[in-house]
């Protein structure tokens, strides 16, 4: 069986400190805090309008972390200049819309190729790993390697949606099953031919010699899906984490995720 390593994305420490606008959460203290309770990665994303990591975050996250950074970003030539300045051990190119609230599907690695193509060959000059995050299509996976990505991180935000539905755990839908009048028969028949998706993604992905990560909208209902498939071998995890952290402190969340997300 292969190891799963466990990213930490403490985004969200973030969205409560600008809330107020104060240092308070730290999130250096966050970083401390996922690097001494089993955490494998710390995983941000530095947005274009600085909704939660900032600058400085990035600069004292590299500076003090104990495990590699794994620095989310858009395909945004002034951000992608801050990422080679700072040089984390990856970079994962992803989607972003400015009136969304979280990031809404995979990188569109077809319409944007040319853009992409581009910013790889410049993170690539700083010698800086490539991921790029994708929607679970076989389609998805060849162009990622074309384009010469070492990584493809699944989009697992459908997947999650559906089980939402399924399960009752709403945190990651609009919709109950009863507003969607959708037959519980007919949900799991959709979740289960995402799940399809994500696997099939995951093994093609493999045999093209690209590593496999997934990520958004995974809780602790929910993980156990992804743990079935060989092929992934590293989960990023944020907003679930640090909601379960307000009840039980952040060391017994990751604690109690990365005993999840151990095969």
């Amino acid at each position: 069986m292969t190891k799963v390593n466990l990213g930490v994305n403490i985004d969200h420490v973030a969205v409560l400190r600008e809330a107020r606008r104060v240092n308070d959460p730290d999130i250096l203290q966050a970083l401390f805090v996922a690097c001494e309770s089993g955490a494998d990665q710390i995983t941000i994303h530095l947005r274009e309008d600085r909704r939660h990591i900032q600058d400085v975050d990035v600069k004292n996250i590299m500076t003090h972390s104990k495990l590699p950074v794994n620095l989310e970003c858009a395909i945004d030539t002034n951000i992608l200049n801050i990422v080679c300045d700072m040089k984390p051990h990856r970079a994962t190119l992803v989607p972003e819309k400015r009136e969304e609230v979280t990031t809404e599907g995979g990188l569109d690695v077809f319409n944007y190729s040319s853009k992409i193509c581009y910013a790889i060959e410049q993170l690539h000059d700083s010698l800086i790993p490539v991921s790029l995050f994708v929607d679970p299509t076989n389609e998805a996976m060849q162009k990622s390697k074309e384009l010469g990505a070492e990584m493809v991180e699944l989009h697992t935000g459908a997947f999650a949606n559906i089980f939402a539905m399924l399960y009752g755990n709403l945190s990651h839908s609009n919709h109950s099953i009863k507003e969607l009048e959708v037959p519980r028969y007919k949900l799991e028949t959709m979740l289960e031919d995402e799940l399809d998706k994500i696997k099939e993604a995951s093994l093609y992905a493999k045999k093209l010699g690209l590593e496999v990560a997934a990520g958004h909208g995974l809780n602790y209902a929910n993980v156990h899906h992804m743990m079935d498939i060989d092929e992934i071998t590293e989960l990023n995890i944020g907003q679930s984490i640090i909601a379960r952290s307000v009840f039980t402190g952040l060391s017994d969340a990751i604690k109690e995720m990365k005993r999840l997300t151990t095969r």
